[in-house]
């Protein structure tokens, strides 16, 4: 299987490109390498599927030619977009609709009619929901985004949907709950909480701490794009992605302070424009069409996550 995943040097598409690596794909990376955060933790990430036996090309999906890459691929996973909330705001919009919405329509135009196509699938986000009115939150619940970035993958993932239910292109989208591990983000809770840990400084929450999300490993998040990626389902299927924790900010801050042996330096701040006060995803139709459920618990994960952080930024006892 010749696999492309797009944002290979990020957070979820490194680690998915390495499994795919280790189960035997052919597997192609594209990266812009754009400065939301450090280029240098992209790089290194690159740097680890390159190791594993995939190819990276630095490239923009806005611009770059798409052809001679998609030829002869069996499975797109398109991980790549812009992401973040807070940034998302005022004068920082136009990026949110170059990388998530006309990325993403580039790409499926590219994809119309493909000879060698069998899947497409699309990294979609739990902040299409905005503040649902129920939870656990399922598929069919009308989508209330309640940030631009929240709009913009909205609009990358009904476009998605279109190209499935118009023209037959294979696609899936999965809509992720908070995913969190080893390689995140490093302007993510749990990289600055873990990052906080190990090097014994402040953390800062936007809030009271008490708001809820149902957080999700990122190798339950690979474990669902590989099945998404190798099962026959209608075009234009969507899925939620939900690790079923439902635990506050609070709670988890717990956790890491049993984890740590020791106090965390915590304050607190005005939450942010755009932030949900929860979130909780309804897995039934993606355990029941798809055979995943999440296997990794928020104790278990929080662990590796800071396990990762100690070998990364230095140790704490």
């Amino acid at each position: 299987m010749r696999a492309v995943v797009t944002g290979a040097a990020g957070f979820v598409g490194s680690t998915l490109s390495r499994r795919l690596r280790r189960d035997g794909w052919d597997v192609v990376g594209i990266d812009a390498f754009t400065d939301y955060y450090e280029v240098d933790r992209k790089r290194r990430n690159a740097a680890a599927v390159t190791a594993a036996g995939a190819e990276i090309i630095e490239a923009d999906l806005v611009d770059m030619d798409l052809g001679p890459v998609l030829d002869g691929v069996d499975v797109v996973f398109h991980q790549a977009g812009q992401p973040g909330v807070r940034a998302s705001w005022g004068d920082g919009f136009a990026p949110y609709v170059q990388r998530n919405v006309l990325a993403t329509q580039r790409l499926l135009e590219a994809l119309r009619d493909h000879p060698t196509l069998q899947r497409f699938v699309y990294a979609s986000s739990s902040s299409i929901y905005g503040d649902a009115e129920s939870f656990p939150t399922t598929e069919d619940t009308l989508p209330a985004p309640v940030s631009p970035y929240g709009v913009t993958k909205l609009a990358a993932e009904h476009l998605t949907t279109l190209f499935g239910t118009n023209f037959g292109v294979p696609t899936t989208s999965l809509r992720y709950f908070t995913v969190y591990g080893p390689s995140q983000r490093p302007d993510m809770a749990f990289t600055r909480f873990v990052t906080a840990a190990v090097q014994k400084t402040p953390i800062e929450i936007y809030g009271t701490g008490e708001q809820i999300r149902d957080f999700t490993f990122v190798d339950d998040v690979v474990e669902a794009n590989v099945l998404a990626g190798t099962t026959a389902t209608a075009p234009g299927s969507v899925y939620n992605v939900a690790g079923g924790t439902n635990a506050s900010v609070n709670e988890v801050l717990q956790i890491l302070r049993d984890l740590s042996h020791g106090e965390l330096d915590v304050s607190y701040t005005e939450r942010a424009i755009g932030d949900v006060f929860r979130t909780g995803g309804d897995t039934t139709r993606i355990a029941s069409e798809l055979g995943w459920k999440p296997t990794v618990t928020l104790q278990e994960g929080l662990a590796r996550h800071l396990a990762w952080a100690r070998d990364t930024f230095g140790t704490s006892s």
